[in-house]
Parts: C-alpha cells; sequence; structure tokens
C-alpha cells in the first residue's frame, strides 16, 4: 500500500472524526441555551435529535464517498 494513500486516508478519517466532535460540542451548547426558537421542533426530530440532523448525514456520506474512492484509486491504481 502506498504512502499516499495510508496519508489520505489518515486525513480523511481525522477530518470525518473532528467534524463528529465539533458537531457534538455545538449540539451539546445549543441543549443548554435557555431561550426561545424559531419554531417548533418535530416530536420525531426531538425523538431523535442525532438521527436526523443533516449534519451528521453529510458528514457520513462525504466519509463514505472518501472512503469509496479510496479503495476503488487503490483497487484499480496498483
Amino acid at each position: 500500500m502506498s504512502i499516499y494513500i495510508i496519508l489520505l486516508t489518515l486525513i480523511a478519517v481525522g477530518v470525518a472524526g473532528y467534524s463528529v466532535y465539533y458537531t457534538f460540542r455545538v449540539a451539546g451548547q445549543e441543549k443548554r441555551l435557555k431561550g426561545e426558537y424559531d419554531t417548533d421542533i418535530p416530536e420525531s426530530v426531538k425523538a431523535h435529535p442525532f438521527m436526523r440532523n443533516p449534519v451528521f448525514l453529510a458528514i457520513l456520506v462525504f466519509t463514505v464517498f472518501v472512503v469509496v474512492m479510496i479503495l476503488y484509486l487503490f483497487k484499480f491504481a496498483y
């Protein structure tokens, strides 16, 4: 396995991990806020706040895309 592929994989995993950490941190700060919000949150979102979050969905899609791209390039480049 090429050192560049390993490095790219580590960078992608690091960025995805930091993104998840930062999103959880911001979500935790938002829970602590006491104030009014613009609209009511639907009950399905209240029941599953992390599963319905579009930020998590974007991070998941990006991470899967990058891993598939790395594996594809590794398989067909060598």
